[in-house]
């Protein structure tokens, strides 16, 4: 099993204020539990800055000309209460979603059966005009374009099982039906989207909301009964894991309590279902995750599954 993992070290630039959950130590604590031998055979690649084509599959040339020029030369500019730029953001932005295209192609051909990305800012609040929710670009929708206009996949599945609603992916596919939008999240809670009954024009729009207090065997009956399934009957040409890790029992910015055996769990169910549809191709990105322990562990055992060690508990 050949695992890729991309990152930059631009990902450190993009600077937040003191006490933003968004901070570079995210990445520094990856990254520190990846040297663990156990790890060593990844192969290890850095992000490159994504070109414009790549980031209009997912929004118009107007956005992410807007999101450069608004770019500061030093210290931040707000983009809104949650969402800030430093003179680092925008390449570190760019890496996030150029590292997501480059592992999409290194999977469509075969280079690696699967890949993480582990770049931030992250990308699923951001809808196709608006930057929001620590996102300046959709990274999960960009890769899910690309695949389809560079390598041929005609449907796409997206599974977003961080703890906060993908307004921003289920915005850009919501007219969509060659890409299945598949989220699991804590309900009421930021961005105030993703109930049940949303649905998408096409009904390839698929909200599972979970209870404040919900639990790993919550979680894992709803992925069984209701993500599963509708992934299982679009029989994706590709799988996108939209990884965000703040559902963790540890993290601050949420009430749910998944440990990192249910994250291991949810990877081997989305592994199983690429095996079968897919030929294995998964592709996954980080989203959010801001207690450093539980995203670093939760990221280990991710990745530990990507590489085909069997940890589900």
């Amino acid at each position: 099993m050949s695992t890729l993992y991309v990152t930059h070290p631009a990902a450190l630039d993009h600077q937040t204020p003191l006490g933003h959950p968004e901070r570079p130590e995210r990445i520094r604590a990856i990254e520190g539990i990846l040297e663990k031998e156990r790890f060593a055979s990844l192969i290890r690649v850095q992000a490159p800055m994504a070109e414009m084509e790549s980031l209009t599959l997912a929004h118009p040339e107007h956005h992410v000309v807007a999101i450069r020029d608004i770019a500061p030369r030093e210290g931040l500019v707000r983009i809104d209460a949650d969402t800030v730029m430093s003179p680092g953001t925008y390449e570190a932005a760019l890496r996030s979603a150029g590292g997501a295209v480059l592992a999409v192609d290194e999977v469509m051909t075969g280079k690696a059966d699967n890949a993480f990305v582990a770049m931030r800012p992250p990308g699923h609040h951001a809808e196709r005009t608006r930057a929001m929710g620590f996102c300046f670009f959709n990274n999960a929708a960009i890769a899910a374009r690309h695949a389809q206009s560079k390598h041929g996949a005609e449907r796409v599945a997206i599974f977003d099982w961080d703890v906060h609603h993908g307004n921003g992916t289920q915005d850009i596919f919501w007219r969509d039906a060659s890409v299945l939008y598949c989220s699991t999240h804590e309900m009421p809670l930021y961005p105030g989207t993703g109930a049940a009954s949303e649905q998408g024009e096409k009904g390839t729009i698929v909200n599972a909301p979970l209870a404040s207090g919900s639990d790993g065997a919550i979680f894992r009956e709803t992925v069984d009964a209701v993500i599963v399934p509708r992934i299982e009957a679009f029989a994706p040409d590709l799988i996108i894991v939209s990884a965000g890790f703040d559902a963790h029992w540890r993290d601050p910015l949420a009430d749910l309590n998944l440990t990192e055996a249910d994250f291991a769990w949810a990877t081997r169910k989305m592994m199983d279902l690429a095996d079968k549809h897919c030929g294995g191709r998964l592709v996954s990105v980080l989203e959010g995750g801001y207690d450093l322990e539980g995203l670093s562990k939760s990221v280990a055992a991710h990745i530990d599954t990507l590489m085909g060690r069997d940890l589900r508990g």
